[in-house]
């Protein structure tokens, strides 16, 4: 962990203070479990998740 906190404290100023700041985020669009999606935990029941 003290590694990454070392390399990220290496970033250019530009990167870490942009001269525009950042668009503020967009809503999530919504979502729906479908089929092809319940099939990948088919069976998960069995392994105790």
């Amino acid at each position: 962990m003290s590694e990454l906190i070392e390399d990220c404290a290496q970033l250019p100023f530009a990167l870490t203070h942009p001269e525009h700041p950042l668009p503020a985020p967009r809503a999530a669009a919504p979502w729906q479990v479908d089929e092809r999606c319940a099939h990948q935990v088919e069976g998960l029941a069995e392994y105790g998740v």
